[in-house]
């Protein structure tokens, strides 16, 4: 069977059964747009076909560019990957790790070495998803005071012994960005990253105007059938652009569009420079996209990157996606707002890449 002349219509046969709601897609190349284009609606209830430059909360997909940007500082000299977290958070000296546990006790002892920076960016340090402090919601919390709450929880498993998906690791890297830097993290994001690669619509605060193209949630309906509105983010608070209640979150607090992310991605896929700019080194962008999880590890994870077979990215809590293909050039971005994966367990994606690797993959 061929594949359909464009990205959108890959993706427009779930719109019309109702698993998906809407879309934007991106195929890029090292230097260049191949194809951004849409499908459904932003807002079904209004009726909203979806605009090319909508609005998305990209959750997890923030984790790359926080791992860029603490490889920014490995390039300059200020942060070796192989040091221990407590070399620049004292707060994480002397830190236990639970060798048994159950309802009422927990035994402690001390892990065969300290987390070090390479474990917090590769999801190999023992540290929890998240710390006790961050409930209801992820972003009730300063980075200090986040670092502080993750410091004081024992680790579940000794480091460089598995992989187990840590926000709270890679919060930890933005806060040492913070300590190091002496500025807010999410400063040195604007000033060294986000400002001059032109992201313009990428923040953790959506203004009033970006609140206006912020594509809606939907989930499955009952008995998962169609679509129902999901009215705000369980993870976040509101509103969305309260600075004074709402914190950065490094692992997974960014909105974006299709164009920024593809700013971000296209500095990758050529090593380190966009636009003319070098933001990294060579070396920074080979070590950060490749595994970094050790030989007692399978799952391949850089810092703050999944890489498998060959393709680099991340995906995030509302199906979002980003995929790098160094070796045909490509980058693929997937921009939806769902609960789940759209199309019985995510064949809308599938559909997309298929037909992107078809079309630009060449």
């Amino acid at each position: 069977m061929s594949s359909p002349s464009s990205l959108a219509a890959a993706l427009q046969p779930f719109v019309d059964r109702h698993e998906l709601a809407g879309a934007v897609v991106l195929a890029a190349g090292k230097d260049s747009i191949h194809a951004l284009e849409t499908v459904g609606c932003a807002n079904i209830e209004a009726g909203t076909p979806m605009p090319a430059d909508a609005m998305f909360w990209i959750a997890s997909m923030s984790k790359p560019i926080t791992g860029a940007a603490l490889m920014m500082l490995v390039d300059e000299g200020r942060v070796r990957i192989d040091d221990p977290v407590e070399t620049y958070l004292p707060e994480f000296a002397g830190q236990w790790l639970i060798t048994e546990a159950d309802e009422a006790h927990q035994v402690l002892r001390k892990p065969a070495h300290p987390i070090t920076v390479r474990n917090v960016l590769t999801h190999t340090s023992g540290l929890p998803f998240r710390s006790d402090m961050e409930v209801p919601t992820l972003d009730l919390l300063p980075l200090r005071v986040a670092a502080k709450s993750y410091a004081m929880t024992p680790l579940q498993f000794a480091p460089d012994s598995k992989y187990e998906y840590s926000n709270a690791g890679i919060n930890t890297a933005g806060r040492i960005i913070e300590v190091v830097t002496g500025i807010p993290y999410e400063d040195f994001l604007d000033q060294r990253l986000l400002g001059p690669l032109g992201m313009t619509d990428t923040t953790f605060w959506p203004n009033a105007a970006q609140t206006a193209r912020l594509a809606r949630v939907y989930r499955p309906g009952p008995e998962q059938t169609g679509l129902e509105l999901v009215p705000t983010i369980e993870q976040l608070s509101y509103p969305l652009e309260n600075r004074e209640q709402r914190y950065p979150m490094p692992a997974g607090g960014l909105f974006s569009t299709a164009r920024d992310v593809c700013r971000f991605a296209q500095m990758v896929l050529n090593n380190g420079v966009f636009a003319g700019k070098r933001y990294l080194s060579e070396a920074a962008v080979r070590e950060m996209t490749s595994k970094q999880t050790g030989d007692a590890v399978e799952v391949e994870y850089g810092y703050g990157w999944a890489a498998d077979q060959g393709t680099v990215g991340h995906g995030g809590a509302l199906a979002t996606n980003m995929l790098i293909d160094p070796a045909r050039g490509l980058i693929t971005i997937y921009l939806v707002q769902h609960c789940g994966f759209p199309g019985e367990g995510g064949k809308s994606f599938l559909a997309f890449k298929t037909t992107a690797d078809e079309l630009y993959g060449a």
